[in-house]
């Protein structure tokens, strides 16, 4: 089994004939993704990387009865794309798009509302499940298969934990980078439970940063419910206050959102954190997970 993919799911690309999704596009289908049609309004009829382009979700759902889609739109447009695959019923939305406005997003979270859509993202690398299923940007090659599951904030970090684990001899299961966004479709609390019931998974790696309550948020679902072991990493514990570091969501105010409380939370649930990325490898082995 994986986390919310599998090599049946047919998936969709809006924005499969623009640069950044046509590119992406052939590396999902290199990795295995099982992409049945692509999506780019007025370009209907028309052919790309060997799949039908529709004009909206709506049709390429009916036509070939896609359950997910990934979204390469640009920003203006991401929120009209998101609406398009929630009336179409998809299940499963990854918007890897960056630069949404937080409005938008808002407008999007209220929108899914009493839906069985699940959304991933946006400003996201997206899901990858080590079988053979790739919904975004993860580079290909720094996987290695196994069962550890990744949830990350941070999309460069969520690269370089992989490689990390893969050069230590551990293989994952499923990795998934939720974004860094201030409102994001998918929380680790929200995919924690999916981890927690997947019976390929043993053990998951958190990847958080500072800004918002995610990670505290997470840490009580650890420590109420989780069965299986988890290892965190926290970035940005020299950021100074009020400033934003990266991410639109990565920001100090006051006491919260600091990497202190959020490391703070996190052991009080008996979560081991890492100071650094060479050390999640090591933690795994001492909880002899690995």
């Amino acid at each position: 089994m994986s986390v919310l993919i599998n090599k049946e799911t047919k998936v969709i690309v809006q924005g499969i004939t623009g640069r950044e999704g046509s590119f992406h596009s052939q590396r999902m289908l290199e990795f295995g993704t099982k992409i049945v049609a692509g999506v780019t309004p007025g370009k209907g009829g028309q052919e790309a990387l060997g799949v039908k382009v529709y004009n909206d979700v709506s049709e390429a759902v009916r036509q070939t009865g896609a359950e997910a889609s990934v979204i390469f739109v640009p920003a203006r447009f991401c929120k009209d794309a998101i609406f398009d695959a929630i009336k179409a019923k998809v299940k499963l939305i990854v918007a890897i798009t960056e630069g949404i406005p937080t409005q938008d997003m808002i407008e999007v979270i209220e929108k899914m509302k009493g839906t069985l859509t699940r959304l991933i993202g946006p400003n996201c690398p997206g899901l990858t499940w080590t079988t053979g299923v790739k919904l975004g940007i993860m580079p290909n090659q720094i996987f290695k298969k196994g069962r550890v599951g990744i949830i990350s904030r941070s999309g460069t970090l969520t690269y370089e934990i992989i490689a990390e684990l893969t050069k230590a001899g551990i293989g994952q299961s499923t990795c998934v980078g939720i974004g860094g966004d201030p409102v994001l479709g998918s929380t680790f609390a929200d995919l924690l439970p999916d981890y927690n019931s997947d019976p390929d998974t043993d053990a998951v790696v958190l990847v958080g940063e500072i800004g918002g309550s995610d990670e505290e948020t997470a840490s009580v679902f650890i420590a109420e419910k989780m069965k299986k072991p988890v290892v965190a990493f926290i970035s940005g514990r020299s950021a100074p206050e009020g400033k934003r570091m990266g991410h639109a969501g990565a920001i100090i105010s006051g006491s919260t959102g600091t990497a202190a409380s959020k490391i703070s939370a996190l052991l009080k649930a008996k979560v081991p954190v890492a100071e650094t990325v060479s050390q999640i490898p090591e933690l795994l082995k001492e909880a002899k997970i690995c």
